[in-house]
């Protein structure tokens, strides 16, 4: 059922370009490469990301850059849009992406372990390299691996929860 949901995200999104819109306050503006496998399904594509205080802009596109959703985080909660367009409301993101596209995504941490750091909002278990920098920390259920860094900055990632593997290789900071 989210195989053939997410075949059919991705179809329509090769009809349908999602918007996005600069959020006050950005902290940082990244994009780059996804790639989740969750039970026997898996979906790759590119991710662009602003990540303010207060908010996030997320926007999942197919690997020929047609939008198939669109994340939106702000005080009201989340909204999650697809290329339909379908609009979702819920107010924790992990439930409401697993919802609808079959994966976690772990917005509520993620800010934090891209810049290489644990989330102040949950206790973690980290481990550092000779060099200081972040190799691996378990927080929220999630544990995730350091597997290259570019200017001082994570770029590449390998996050796992039980049944998803979610791989993230950044090609851009902003």
């Amino acid at each position: 059922m989210r195989f053939l949901l997410l075949t059919v995200l991705l179809l329509l999104g090769a009809c349908a370009q999602l918007e996005t819109r600069v959020p006050e306050d950005v902290r940082f503006d990244l994009s780059g490469r996804l790639a989740v496998r969750y039970g026997g399904e898996a979906f790759s594509g590119n991710l662009a990301w602003r990540h303010a205080a207060s908010s996030d802009e997320m926007l999942l596109t197919n690997s020929l850059g047609a939008g198939v959703a669109r994340l939106v985080r702000s005080a009201d909660g989340i909204v999650l849009t697809t290329a339909e367009p379908k609009e979702y409301r819920g107010q924790d993101a992990e439930a409401l992406t697993e919802e609808v596209l079959g994966f976690r995504l772990p917005v509520n941490g993620l800010g934090d372990w891209v810049r290489g750091r644990a989330s102040e909002k949950h206790p973690a278990r980290v481990q550092r390299g000779d060099d200081g920098r972040l190799q691996s920390l378990e927080q929220a259920g999630w544990r995730v691996d350091y597997l290259e860094y570019r200017d001082g900055l994570p770029s590449r990632l390998r996050l796992s929860y039980p049944g998803i593997d979610l791989r993230l290789a950044i090609s851009e900071w902003k």
